[in-house]
This record gives structure tokens, sequence and C-alpha cells, in this order.
């Protein structure tokens, strides 16, 4: 019995070494613990700022993404604003040009249909009116300083016995020329 005694005391002395070895392994441990898991937290914060950073990076990247597109859909539009004002201005030049070339046209026309002549002879004289109305265009531009295109309308009236002929411009302005 001895010897159980002896190992028994032997057993109890072998298992207080590693049971103390534990417990200051645990004390240690229990130490550690606060500063340990205030490195985790700084780890697990350091990890956070990283993944918002992260977050907003990409973030950057899909607005900026987002707005290229958006600069390229308004260029598109307004290269087709462009363009389609660029149709319309050739419509129109194309109708005021098609108006301008209708109205030379029938203006043409109309100088075209009236073709006169008409001539005085008095007491053997052969005056033609052509000559008259140039004498009296002639008053109109450098008398009276006007443009020749301003003229509207010329009534002559003839008047052999005065030899002479009396004209009226535009329905205002009055005077006489001689044969």
């Amino acid at each position: 019995m001895a010897d159980t005694k002896k190992t028994v005391e032997t057993v109890k002395e072998e298992v207080k070494v590693p049971v103390k070895k534990a417990a200051d392994t645990t004390a240690k441990t229990a130490k550690k613990a606060p500063a340990t898991a205030k490195k985790t937290a700084q780890k697990a914060e350091t990890e956070t700022k990283k993944a918002a950073a992260a977050v907003e990076k990409e973030t950057k990247k899909a607005a900026a993404a987002v707005e290229k597109e958006t600069r390229k859909a308004a260029a598109a539009v307004e290269k087709e604003t462009k363009k389609a004002a660029a149709k319309v201005e050739k419509t129109v030049k194309k109708t005021t040009t098609a108006a301008k070339k209708t109205t030379v046209k029938k203006t043409a026309a109309k100088k075209a249909e009236i073709q006169t002549t008409v001539a005085l002879q008095y007491l053997g004289k052969d005056i033609p009116t052509e000559d008259l109305f140039e004498q009296v265009k002639t008053i109109w531009t450098n008398e009276l300083g006007n443009k020749a295109s301003d003229i509207k309308s010329i009534n002559l009236y003839l008047k052999p016995e005065e030899n002479c002929a009396y004209y009226v411009i535009n329905g205002t302005q009055t005077g006489r020329v001689f044969f």
C-alpha cells in the first residue's frame, strides 16, 4: 500500500504541475483577452473602414459611369436635334426658293403679256411715246433725285396743240415735257 500511496502522491504531484501550468496559462490568457479584444476590435474597425472606402470607390466609379453615359446620351440627342434643325432649315430654304421662283415667273409672265406701242403724229411730226416716258424717268431720277425703281405708275396726257405732254408719277408728282 505504501507503493500505492506513493504512486497516488506522485500522481497528485504530477497532476499539480500541469494544472498549475494550465491555471497560469488561463490567467495569462485572461489578462491578454482585453488586449486581444482591443486588437480584434481595431482590426475589425480597420477592415470596416477599408470596406467603406472600397464601397465609396465603387460608388464613385458607378456614378462616373452613369455620368459618362448621360453625357453620351445628351450628345446624341444634341446631334439628332442639330440634324433635324438642318433638315428643317433646308426645307425652309427650298420652300422660300420655290416661292421666289414662282413669284418671279408670274411677274415675268405679266410683264411679257403687255406690249403696247403708241405714236403721236401731229403736223407732220412723228413723236414716239417711249421717248416721252424716258424724258419723264430722267426728270424723276436726275432732277427730283429719286430712284427709277420707286416709280409705280406713269400717266401721260398728250396735248398736241400745246406741243407738250403732261405727266403724273405715282399719282402725286406732276409736270410736263415738250415734244
